[in-house]
């Protein structure tokens, strides 16, 4: 695949380095940072398209570490957890990370995961369809630019979420159930992803939503999954 720059943030050299081998092993360019703070400077210096972010670090953990990142980048982000660190991942979401992996993981699952990100979020900008701007109500996603605006005012989305959107709203009024939002978003098979795709959603509603609550646009379907009203 193409050559992108990585930034790897865990407090154990041994993690990053062997992270480091296996992407070096796909062509990818791999910075290695060992706390939030020296990896907020490093994406201050560098062009990098992905990060691995370790969760309990010192100095910065990685929780305050993607909810400074996500002010600024739409890059993936995915988090490193312990299997103890179930709420911490579940935040990690909710403040804008794209997908987790458990420690003790293999490595060419990592690798798997960190390509299936990258090529979700560069194939934005290559996206192909007859009709480039979708208008429900005041809630507009433009597929030649990528943004999304609701009322005339643009609403920063990670690439993880402007996929979600993008699925419900070229479909107005179906719905899609979570695993098939899962499998076509995330593009590898359901395996009790219901949180992830939930959390996304969460963070979707709190975007474009004048009341979460009470949802105009993104709708649940109880016992199916989600659709954009017509």
């Amino acid at each position: 695949m193409k050559s992108y720059q990585v930034l790897v943030v865990d407090d154990e050299p041994d993690i990053r380095d062997a992270i480091e081998i296996y992407l070096k092993n796909e062509s990818l360019t791999v910075f290695k940072a060992g706390d939030g703070v020296e990896a907020l400077s490093i994406l201050e210096q560098e062009d990098i398209h992905l990060i691995i972010l370790d969760i309990m670090m010192p100095k910065m953990d990685g929780i305050t570490a993607t909810f400074k990142i996500r002010q600024e980048k739409n890059i993936p982000i995915i988090m490193l957890s312990a299997k103890s660190e179930d709420t911490d991942k579940i935040l990690g979401l909710n403040i804008g990370a794209d997908d987790y992996v458990t420690k003790p993981f293999h490595p060419l699952e990592l690798v798997a995961r960190v390509k299936s990100q990258l090529r979700r979020y560069t194939n934005l900008g290559h996206y192909k369809e007859n009709q480039d701007e979708v208008n429900v109500r005041g809630l507009t996603l433009n597929k030649h630019t990528k943004t999304v605006s609701v009322d005339g005012n643009e609403v920063r989305l990670t690439a993880t979420e402007y996929k979600i959107l993008e699925l419900l709203m070229s479909h107005t009024g179906r719905v899609f159930s979570i695993e098939e939002i899962y499998e076509r978003v995330w593009k590898e098979p359901y395996m009790n992803a219901e949180n992830t795709v939930a959390v996304h959603v969460r963070r979707i509603r709190e975007k474009i939503e004048i009341n979460p609550r009470e949802p105009k646009y993104l709708k649940v379907v109880w016992g199916i999954g989600y659709k954009i009203e017509k």
